[in-house]
């Protein structure tokens, strides 16, 4: 079966060429023949690097949406790319146990290292450029020397397979997570271990420091974000939101946003200045593996099982097609209720939030099952803020109608609602009349 992945990027590259040919608007990067598993953009914001199960690393010019090189050479599926500071270099790791680093201009190898015993899951480079971090399901993690061209320190972590791995912005720590679920920090100098965090309920898959190093975002197969303060070594937030396993994170330059992909197909925005559910992004048509800002925080890109690359406007939640057009996906289906299609359009904004029924399971927020005559913040299960646990606010048609109207900022402050506001009064009138009759425990 060796073969197929090869045969995959071939019929891939052929479609690549048929796409650029019709000259028809596209609202994702296509090419790869198989799931793209990582994802990188380069500091200057101009290129994208993928890697996919098709054996292949793809180049990409990210504001005409074309391929510009298909880097070819590992031998196995490709987990994760990196460029270097400088934009002109490129790193990519394989489940055939190699590190390689590629020339970005002309998409030529420049060089293969090699020691892993088994598949390499991660990759990060270091600020300056010197040096590559991967992470091992060999259980290692191993540094390399980038200008040498040379190993330079193995580091056993036993805490079974390392699936991610981040340098800090300063590049004197490295960050792991591993099978075990533990957070890891490594002195890069004398590989000392200086930070060792039980930290999910089940194993890491993605990490990311936040500007400045002394905080750092994770997922995990648990279904949950979590903030990290590393210098005190606890735990700030836990973020639940996503119905399945989470396979990717990233955050924004400026460390006010992270974006984590998953199992359920979605990509979440997380506000982690609030600590607070953003924006949800729908279009993926499977599992999120990758995603990736732009430097000016304007955009994201993610990656996933569907095999492209989508771009999106995060002002505006829509997807960017190559000709500037943009797309808004459908959310995830909500209850269909006779003669409230419109509200039932509506609701799909708080979906990822909320369930409707009594056996809904675990978001972001509580269901709102039987909600309509309820005090805010009384039902069971559920963690809420001081503010709505001391609220006398009872939930009917004219409080919802108020939160909406004028947004859980300035009638719920204090709380951990996302700022939504719904503006039009026969908007807010249709979803009242669909929640009404949706979450009524008599329907």
């Amino acid at each position: 079966m060796r073969g197929a992945p090869r045969l995959l990027s071939a019929l891939a590259a052929l479609a690549v060429s048929v796409i650029a040919g019709a000259g028809e608007s596209r609202a994702e990067l296509q090419g790869h023949g198989g799931f793209v598993k990582g994802l990188a953009v380069s500091p200057d914001g101009t290129m994208a690097a993928t890697a996919s199960f098709d054996y292949s690393v793809m180049l990409w010019d990210i504001a005409d949406q074309r391929a510009l090189h298909r880097l070819e050479g590992h031998e196995a599926g490709v987990n994760a790319v990196a460029f270097l500071p400088d934009g002109k270099r490129l790193v990519s790791v394989s489940d055939d146990g190699t590190l390689r680093l590629w020339d970005t201009a002309s998409g030529a190898p420049l060089h293969r290292f090699s020691g892993h015993r088994g598949k390499v899951a991660a990759v990060a480079v270091s600020p300056d450029g010197r040096l590559a971090a991967t992470a091992g399901w060999d259980r290692s993690l191993r540094l390399w020397d980038l200008d040498g061209k040379s190993p330079a320190a193995t580091i056993e972590t036993k805490g079974g397979n390392v699936n991610a791995v981040a340098f800090s912005p300063d590049g004197r720590q490295l960050l792991t997570g591993n099978y075990d679920s533990h957070l890891r920090l490594w002195r890069v100098a004398d590989t000392a271990l200086e930070l060792d965090l039980a930290s999910h309920d089940f194993g890491i898959t993605s990490l990311a420091f936040l500007p400045g190093g002394k905080r750092a975002v994770t997922v995990s197969v648990d279904k949950t974000l979590r903030l990290w303060d590393l210098e005190q070594g606890v735990e700030l937030a836990s973020l639940p939101g996503h119905e399945k396993p989470i396979f990717g994170v990233a955050v924004s330059a400026d460390g006010r946003f992270a974006a984590s992909g998953g199992a359920d197909n979605t990509v979440l925005l997380w506000n982690l200045e609030t600590r607070t559910f953003a924006r949800a992004l729908f279009g993926h048509r499977g599992p999120v593996w990758a995603l990736a800002f732009t430097p000016d925080g304007r955009r994201l890109l993610s990656a996933g099982s569907d095999e492209v690359v989508r771009v999106w406007d995060l002002a505006t939640g829509a997807e960017i097609g190559s000709d500037g057009s943009r797309r808004v996906a459908a959310g995830p289906a909500v209850p269909e209720i006779e003669g409230a299609e419109r509200g039932a359009a509506l609701f799909r904004r708080c979906a990822v939030c909320h369930s409707l029924t009594a056996d809904g399971v675990k978001r972001a927020g509580p269901t709102l099952y039987g909600v309509f005559g309820r005090r805010a913040g009384t039902l069971g299960g559920y963690d809420y803020s001081d503010a709505l646990k001391n609220s006398d606010v009872v939930w009917n048609e004219t409080t919802i109608d108020a939160l909406f109207a004028q947004g859980p900022h300035i009638y719920t402050p204090g709380s951990k609602m996302p700022l939504q506001r719904m503006p039009r009064d026969d908007d807010r009138g249709e979803l009242i009349a669909y929640l009404k009759r949706a979450t009524s425990p008599e329907r």
